[in-house]
């Protein structure tokens, strides 16, 4: 039945072989990687707002500078990640990076920064995409939680049928936003500047912030915009996506992104000043641009549903970088190995379902509100792009390839000014949350560390030289009994052929059963010892424990200890829960006992 499911909603298993064919082309990889840093645009504007209203309506319009000097830190970031993709084109992106060049723990950093953002991209995106939803429908305001679950686990359930049937799917919709906020750009300065600004919808608010407008203040608002810059280094950790040649096509897809990034939040940001928008928690910058250019006709619901669609499809991005990163993070060992094994349709489906659930819960704790998710969102990013850039500056100085001078330069550049945006961030957002991003790092870093010392160690204990093992002569079965039935008269069959040195093991806890066993037993196994372990609890795991230690003390290390549990396969999957699970538990316990043996001995029933 499980099977069954799997193959409807996941679909039918793919060979190996098609691996090659599972790659994106630069539109469909556009979509797939770019979803975020794209969708971030819809709210980038709104963050920076909501921050400046603080100072009254008249501060608004420093929004301008500020959005330039994040389009000026874009296009350093660009053209940094630029030489990480040529440089690494086997992905990875800043763990990578930062492990190679600056040591193991610098990278344990970025790839513990990278894992935070993926995770609070999901929750902020499908958040954001709730709130498009709210605005234009408000009959639905008040279940934001339970549509943002709803939409985590369709994707979830889009990803994990495979790389290039999301992407098909998810190709659309973000072509649509695309199309429709260039529409809303392009209508709204038509509008604005063959009709003129219409009269303010809204008062002026007063000043909340008796501060004034102070370079702090600024850097306040500039830090809540940078989340404009969110996902830029997607398409760098997912290099091995492209079709061939990687390199090129991720650099070319880059270059796209950041133009339509450049053009997309820059165009919003004017129009939100030349239209005099006002930032509230009732409705959206988007929205209110959206119902003054349109008027709130059809062209309106189509921008406020591709919003909604791109911002929950941004989730996307770290569906597609998420399980990458978490797959090299298990094949170096910093991660449960089965992180790095791809399931049935070719993709990581253990990191897809990682991710899906650690946004689920963040979506709970946080009650689906993005600027409650905001705060955190910024410093992982940041931290990862500077341990990036620093670690290329140290690759190119290390190497000294021809001109490296230059790309050290544009790297350093990069180092500096990522490096003083995450001050800038943590230090604004502290008290909002990056506290917690702060303590999350090095949690998750010594984390990876414990699961990295622990493959080693057993490595190094299990490592074989040749070396004499001291095995044991002989052994003794043991055989657990609730009643004499065939499922234990066929485990003592097999138990004969494995030893003459054979006990039958039952735990009293019905005095008449155990009186009708012992007749039954000499009966028809006179010739292996019954042993009746009394039980005044009523337990069966303790006494059975006990007399297995017992056992094992008296025989000492010549002789080995092999317990045959009889069970029962039940021809329906349901009958299997009709019935106790004593024999499953018992093996459990003993495979934490040392030096014994457990195993099953099964019998299917037919019926």
């Amino acid at each position: 039945m499980l099977r069954y499911f799997k193959r409807l909603f996941v679909g039918e298993p793919m060979l190996t072989a098609q691996l090659k064919h599972e790659r994106l082309t630069k539109k469909q990889a556009l979509a797939v990687f770019s979803s975020d840093a794209l969708s971030s645009v819809a709210y980038a504007t709104e963050e920076i707002l909501l921050v400046l209203v603080l100072a009254g309506t008249s501060a608004l319009s420093y929004s301008l500078p500020i959005s330039g000097a994040i389009i000026a830190l874009l296009v350093i970031l660009v053209l940094s990640y630029r030489q990480t993709i040529s440089s690494y084109p086997s992905g990875g992106g800043a763990y990578i990076v930062a492990k190679e060049n600056l040591g193991t723990i610098p990278g344990l950093v970025a790839g513990s920064a990278l894992i935070i953002d993926y995770v609070l991209t999901v929750a902020v995106s499908t958040a954001a995409g709730v709130a498009a939803v709210t605005s234009a429908f408000p009959a639905v305001h008040g279940h934001q939680v339970f549509i943002a679950l709803l939409f985590i686990w369709a994707l979830t359930l889009l990803n994990l049928r495979g790389v290039t049937e999301s992407a098909t799917i998810l190709t659309l919709p973000v072509y649509l936003f695309i199309a429709g906020i260039f529409l809303l750009l392009g209508t709204g300065l038509v509008k604005y500047y063959f009709y003129g600004a219409p009269l303010p919808a809204e008062p002026g608010l007063s000043p909340v912030f008796s501060g004034g407008i102070t370079l702090f203040f600024l850097l306040r608002a500039f830090s809540a915009g940078c989340t404009a810059l969110t996902g830029v280094e997607a398409i760098s950790n997912g290099v091995p996506a492209f079709r061939s040649p990687e390199s090129k096509n991720a650099s070319a897809t880059l270059i796209v992104m950041a133009c339509l990034i450049v053009f997309l939040f820059g165009g919003i940001t004017v129009l939100a000043n030349l239209y005099h928008i006002v930032p509230s928690p009732e409705e959206t910058i988007v929205s209110k641009i959206a119902a003054i250019v349109f008027d709130r006709n059809l062209l309106y619901y189509l921008v406020q549903v591709s919003t909604a669609v791109i911002l929950f499809l941004a989730a996307n991005t770290s569906f597609a970088g998420f399980p990458l990163l978490t797959s090299i993070l298990g094949q170096d060992g910093f991660l449960p190995r089965r992180m790095a094994a791809r399931g049935d349709r070719l993709v990581y489906s253990n990191g897809i379902i990682v991710l899906a659930a650690l946004a689920s819960v963040l979506i709970i704790l946080f009650k689906g509100k993005v600027h409650a998710l905001i705060p955190l969102y910024a410093v992982g990013v940041f931290l990862s792009f500077t341990l990036s850039q620093a670690g290329m500056v140290f690759r190119w100085v290390k190497e000294k390839p021809f001109g490296w001078i230059s790309y050290a330069l544009i790297n350093g550049i990069g180092m500096v000014v990522t490096g003083t945006v995450l001050v800038v961030i943590a230090a604004t957002k502290f008290t909002s949350g990056a506290w917690l991003v702060l303590i999350l790092i090095p949690i998750f870093v010594l984390f990876f560390v414990k699961i990295n010392r622990h493959y080693r160690e057993i490595a190094k204990e299990l490592a074989y030289h040749g070396e004499p093992l001291g095995n044991p002569t002989s052994q003794r079965i043991i055989i657990p009994v609730a009643s004499l039935t065939k499922i234990v008269a066929h485990t003592v069959n097999y138990a004969k052929t494995l030893s003459p040195d054979i006990f039958a093991v039952h735990v009293a806890i019905d005095e008449d059963k155990v009186e009708k066993l012992k007749v039954k037993w000499q009966e028809y196994e006179p010739d292996i010892p019954l042993i009746v372990l009394p039980s005044p609890y009523r337990a069966i795991l303790s006494p059975l424990l006990e007399y297995i230690e017992a056992e094992e003390a008296k025989i000492g290390k010549d002789k080995l200890i092999t317990v045959l549990i009889p069970e029962f396969v039940t021809k329906k999957w349901w009958q299997y829960f009709l019935h106790n699970q004593t024999g499953f538990i018992v093996k459990t316990a003993l495979l934490f006992k040392k030096d014994i043996v457990v195993a099953s001995v099964p019998i299917h029933i037919c019926h």
